[in-house]
């Protein structure tokens, strides 16, 4: 690929990434219990980090660094979920209840 093409997708999937982790972190501010906040900055976060390493991989390269790099979305994958179930897991257990509206 040419070097301009490869700067233009580090760009735009850098750019991704920025609205994805700028999305999430908004949900954080504005749902209304823990639960919901969990859910979306464990989804949003993680779809932008790849995002943003999939920008420095493009950066710098296909090399032995582009294969460490791939490791950290790998790794947040797994790891998120886990995480996330944890911190619901706890919230639950200490007394916070879901505030969901039933619809009848």
């Amino acid at each position: 690929m040419s070097h301009n093409l490869i700067e233009i997708l580090t760009i735009i999937s850098l750019i991704l990434g920025c609205f994805f982790i700028l999305s999430g972190s908004l949900g954080l501010i504005k749902l209304p219990d823990v639960f919901s906040r969990i859910h979306a900055s464990g989804l949003i976060d993680t779809l932008g980090s790849g995002f943003i390493v999939l920008a420095l991989i493009l950066y710098s390269g296909f090399s032995l660094l582009s294969l460490k790099l791939l490791l950290i979305p790998i790794f947040l994958i797994f790891t998120s979920p886990v995480s996330s179930h944890a911190i619901s897991l706890f919230a639950y257990e200490s007394g916070h209840k879901p505030k969901a509206k039933l619809k009848k």
